[in-house]
């Protein structure tokens, strides 16, 4: 299993968010998250992508306990290990698309010259081997979030979570994005955990679980 996450539960104040979630996923798996808002979809994905901790539980990712690891060892597990997609592509403005999907290498410590051809490659695959030199606001909603897309594999992390990576498209520029994702299995394994509202990319994954009140439920 990538993913093994057991007994997680948190809470923000009085109100428990996860009541004991249990969760795996397989390599190469590509599984969707859906429910209602404040279900506790997107307190779950952070959980799982180590950017909050759970009150109980355990979770192992990709064989390693992340919850015993300390910070900067974690933060490195992070950027090398995990991906994410947004809804708000969150894309750095001053700098181009080949510039903005490099950040992650430089912060991996790759070389100039390493970075530079990882980040080439992907924006090649995504098609944007023309709009490389583009910054942000040169670019479409659709091209935006392919960059953000390549940002997240550039150090090709062993998952990567998508938090309603196509909420903000229209329905042509969300149909791609979603077959993009399958594209990334098919070309590189990637395994891939989608939270989203959207029942036509539910559909397309290999599993769709239902939270409701902070658990699992049957639909």
């Amino acid at each position: 299993m990538i993913i093994e996450a057991k007994g997680i539960e948190k809470s923000f104040g009085t109100l428990k968010v996860l009541k004991g979630i249990d969760f795996q996923v397989g390599k190469s798996e590509v599984v969707s998250i859906m429910g209602a808002s404040g279900a506790g979809k997107s307190t779950l994905l952070q959980i799982l992508g180590t950017l909050s901790t759970p009150d109980a539980g355990s979770l192992e990712i990709d064989g390693t306990d992340v919850l015993h690891l300390g910070g900067k060892d974690l933060s490195a597990f992070r950027n090398r290990r995990i991906g994410f997609v947004f809804q708000f592509h969150h894309l750095l403005p001053e700098f181009n698309a080949l510039e903005n999907v490099m950040i992650p290498a430089f912060i991996a410590g790759r070389s100039d010259r390493d970075a530079k051809e990882a980040a080439t490659r992907l924006l090649n695959e995504m098609g944007l081997g023309e709009r490389m030199d583009h910054k942000p606001s040169e670019l479409s909603g659709g091209e935006q979030q392919r960059v953000a897309i390549a940002r997240a594999l550039v150090n090709e992390p062993a998952i990567l979570f998508a938090d309603e990576p196509s909420g903000n498209l229209d329905s042509k520029t969300k149909a791609e994005i979603h077959q993009l994702f399958f594209d990334l299995r098919e070309r590189h394994g990637q395994t891939i955990v989608i939270v989203t509202h959207d029942p036509e990319l539910a559909a397309m994954c290999d599993r769709s679980l239902f939270m409701r009140d902070g658990l699992f439920v049957e639909e």
